[in-house]
């Protein structure tokens, strides 16, 4: 099937793009009518990955050179966005976290947790926290790959014992098994959306917020409505698997000794692990701390802003990473906390999509193509109220995300839905944050997002229970996307 889906998609976008070249398009300008073009074969690319989605973003921006459309300095510009420094620093500190194995070490001390216990239902519950609490700092798909050994491990557990009983029973069928897999893919896609660096979509919307509306919203204010969106959607996942695959078993005996002794198996705290702490803290404390004081003196006083000149993001995640290269593990040996031949094994493909992305929303803003799209889609959608466009956004993203990469589809939906909003005087802001984080609801497939991938993989979860589980929550997931930006997100800005 994909296969076929990426040689349609071969054939498929040169067409589309050299019909659309040739098109008569009045209401377009002859730069925005070449543009329109490209975007129409990066998109087609983006959605049957007809070839790897970084080199399809790489493709749009030197098309856009060879047609006119921008200079090379222009466009190779948004490849040095701020952002994008943002994106490959806390890539490096989520790396130095995986290498010396610190992930794992939170991971089984949330999990040995005595209130956890033998319990299913409160193991489904500790998996998920887990899941969303380090998504929000580390890339959702190692957080997925990182516990899947442990789930399954859980799941492996309850099925020997429901065998001992019944000979028919096997783990890969059981309930439980569906229901902690697909509680950690969730989770792991949910976390991320609590902060700005928790998952790619979140920057791309940054920075396309700043680019369009000369706003931008700051580390904390993001979490003031990030963390909310998140736990509530988590509640809502738990919810739904509790309810489409309850535990066959209430209680796994041993449960808890297990979890204990993988985490005891861990040993004492490594230098590595402590230095990997030491970094990422003090990210955490320079994204944090002027957000607070801003909240404390005013955003106008005279140290936030300073501390927003001088410690922007980007330059703090920087700092941050560049210390785990510094901070040593064995001194006698010369052995620092990250080597760069382990630090260049981030995702480079992201960083290149994003910075693709960047160059393609910002031309599409200033050739007015993102204006048109967003009067002929207007006029198809006849939505006039701020609300509707707000729920529109959201939608839009999550159906989008259901069948190309959220970061994709987040480079697609929000400069369109900004333009819409400019369109009727509706507060784009709030748009553009609906559509960014509708980006992030892709539930219902294994193509949808890596972690669904990561445990349908397994085979212990069918198609169908992904797609039954998946329909509801994007469903439920879009309302509380649209109630947090009629209500929670404008109350968070306001700060």
């Amino acid at each position: 099937m994909d296969r076929w889906r990426r040689t349609a998609g071969l054939g498929l976008g040169p067409l589309v793009a050299l019909s659309l070249l040739f098109l008569p398009l009045p209401s377009l300008s002859p730069v925005a009518h070449r543009l329109a073009s490209i975007v129409a074969l990066v998109v087609i690319f983006w959605l049957t990955e007809a070839i790897p989605i970084p080199v399809t973003a790489l493709l749009g921006a030197a098309l856009a050179v060879v047609f006119g459309v921008a200079s090379a300095k222009s466009v190779l510009a948004a490849f040095g966005d701020p952002i994008i420094f943002l994106f490959i620093g806390s890539f490096m500190l989520a790396r130095a976290m995986q290498v010396h194995g610190i992930d794992r070490r939170i991971a089984f001390s949330l999990l040995s947790h005595p209130w956890v216990g033998a319990s299913t239902y409160r193991t489904l519950w500790a998996l998920g926290l887990t899941a969303c609490l380090l998504s929000m700092w580390i890339s959702n798909t190692a957080c997925v790959a990182m516990l899947f050994p442990v789930a399954l491990a859980i799941a492996r557990t309850t099925g020997e014992l429901l065998h001992a009983n019944d000979d028919d029973a096997e783990a890969p069928r059981l309930r439980y098994t569906t229901g902690l897999l697909l509680m950690l893919a969730y989770a792991g896609s949910v976390g991320g959306v609590a902060t700005p660096v928790g998952t790619p979509p979140n920057l791309i919307g940054l920075a396309l917020i700043e680019q369009g509306l000369g706003v931008r919203i700051g580390f904390v204010q993001w979490m003031l409505f990030g963390v909310p969106v998140a736990l509530a959607l988590l509640a809502v996942v738990y919810g739904v698997i509790v309810l489409m695959f309850p535990p066959e078993l209430r209680a796994v005996p041993g449960q808890l000794m297990r979890m204990r002794q993988a985490r005891g198996a861990l040993g004492p705290m490594t230098a590595g692990e402590r230095n990997s702490l030491i970094a990422f803290g003090l990210a955490v404390a320079l994204w944090v701390v002027p957000g607070l004081l801003g909240l404390a003196l005013g955003a106008v006083h005279p140290t936030v802003r300073l501390l927003g000149e001088r410690l922007p993001e980007g330059i703090v995640a920087l700092l941050a990473a560049c210390l785990l290269f510094v901070l040593p593990t064995d001194w006698a040996k010369r052995e620092m906390t990250l080597r760069w031949d382990q630090a260049v094994r981030i995702d480079w493909g992201t960083v290149l999509l994003f910075g693709g992305g960047i160059a393609l929303g910002r031309m599409m803003f200033d050739t007015g193509l993102a204006e048109a799209i967003g009067r002929g889609l207007l006029g198809a959608l006849g939505l006039h109220s701020p609300v509707a466009i707000t729920g529109a956004a959201a939608a839009i993203a999550s159906v989008i995300s259901e069948t190309c990469s959220n970061t994709a589809s987040a480079n697609m939906v929000v400069p369109v839905m900004l333009s819409v909003a400019e369109s009727v005087e509706a507060p784009g802001l709030f748009v553009a944050v609906a559509a960014t984080l509708g980006a992030s609801m892709g539930f219902m497939l294994p193509i949808s997002t890596p972690p669904n991938a990561i445990v349908y993989g397994s085979r212990a979860v069918r198609i169908t229970d992904m797609i039954r589980a998946g329909l509801l929550l994007d469903l439920i997931g879009f309302f509380v996307i649209w109630a947090a930006c009629a209500w929670l997100v404008p109350l968070a800005l306001s700060w």
